[in-house]
């Protein structure tokens, strides 16, 4: 698939990618309370910088990006650029594990979910979380 922005749209758009606070974390922050799942602290300093921490169960949650994190089901490799990307992208997959591995260690239960899967199956997501919590 050509990309249909020129490379200073393209440029602009990806400046403006945010870190934390994105739309599948608040999505995921509003279902647990409204599933009356508190508790939890965001952005909690741990390695991989968790969305969403359960300091006294030791579970950490993160929501990884389908492109950032090369998701096996909605990734797409980048059409320019692709060396680059690709670079960057496995380096992140490779962080990503790291930093589970890390936690693990430290005996945290580390949790990822997919942003495609919070927006299309909030449900189950809540109902891996609650479980996970023994609530």
């Amino acid at each position: 698939m050509t990309d249909v922005l020129t490379s200073e749209q393209r440029k602009k758009n990806m400046s403006h990618i945010l870190g934390k606070n994105t739309g599948p974390e608040i999505k995921l922050r509003k279902l647990l309370w409204s599933n009356n799942i508190r508790g939890y602290r965001i952005h909690y300093n741990l390695p991989g910088k968790p969305d969403i921490v359960f300091t006294k169960k030791k579970i950490a949650i993160f929501i990884d990006g389908c492109f950032w994190h090369k998701c096996p089901v909605d990734f797409q490799e980048p059409e320019t650029r692709k060396e680059f990307w690709m670079k960057k992208i496995n380096s992140n997959v490779e962080r990503d594990q790291k930093n589970t591995r890390q936690l693990q260690d430290d005996n945290w239960t580390v949790m990822r979910f997919w942003e495609h899967d919070v927006r299309k199956n909030p449900a189950e997501i809540v109902k891996t979380i609650k479980e996970t919590l023994n609530i």
